[in-house]
């Protein structure tokens, strides 16, 4: 498959990259230019990215401001209108499928409110896929954005579209680095676990869907059931407590 796959250069971009590029045929669109080729242009002129879209089956739309704590002037000009523009380059150019990376923060206040118990392992709670959204910054507002106009792309246009709400990916891979390890260890999705459900997403036979992407961890907040329909069997598991 003929595979283009936005902020190619991020940690998601990179470990898409490496593993997947045995798999698909993969180009990469990046703001700035970088050590491995790619389509340099700003994801905020539609105009601009067009010509990285043509011949391409499907997108993995990583690109955006990836911070929770980001702006309204950053989340409004990359991860509104730039991810209305890749949607658009994509019916413009006949895409068929459109992976959006989608964010745990879409319903972050469900999570809020039943922190810290939510992380114990006896805790009962499950966040489904069919939660309303309950975003708990621009950030997570922004990611309800991109899942509601990737449903208008399938409705209306005919698009195939994968909504991924991804838990948390490390830059060490390290479920027990930072400040939050409880947390960590249950929202924690490793980089390989990570590019095998972009893979699930790029293949499955689905029109529209929302789901959540953790690893097999031993306490699961987020349900994987939408991600198991797809094919996700993640490989690797947080520890059951961290040193």
């Amino acid at each position: 498959m003929r595979v283009l796959v936005t902020g190619a250069e991020g940690l998601i971009g990179t470990a898409v990259r490496r593993s997947l590029a045995g798999r698909h045929r993969l180009t990469a669109l990046t703001l700035r230019r970088e050590e491995f080729p790619s389509f340099v242009a700003d994801i905020g002129d539609l105009e601009s990215i067009l010509p990285a879209f043509d011949g391409i089956e499907a997108v993995v739309h990583l690109a955006a401001s990836a911070s929770v704590g980001s702006s309204w002037e950053e989340v409004l000009a990359n991860n509104i209108v730039g991810t209305r523009n890749v949607f658009e380059a994509a019916r413009l150019s006949g895409v068929q499928r459109v992976v959006f990376a989608s964010s745990n923060h879409a319903v972050g206040m469900h999570e809020r409110e039943a922190a810290p118990d939510a992380y114990r392992a006896d805790d009962p709670l499950v966040i489904g896929e069919d939660v309303a959204p309950r975003p708990d910054s621009l950030y997570g507002v922004s990611k309800v954005f991109g899942e509601v106009l990737g449903r208008y792309y399938a409705d209306v246009h005919g698009l195939r579209v994968v909504c991924l709400r991804i838990g948390a990916v490390s830059r060490d891979d390290d479920p027990c680095a930072g400040g939050q390890p409880d947390r960590m260890r249950v929202l924690w999705l490793s980089q390989r676990d990570c590019a095998e459900l972009v893979d699930c997403a790029l293949t499955a036979d689905v029109r529209y869907a929302i789901v959540y992407g953790t690893s097999d961890n031993p306490r699961q907040l987020f349900s994987l059931r939408g991600a198991r329909e797809l094919g996700f069997r993640p490989r690797d598991r947080a520890p059951e407590e961290c040193p």
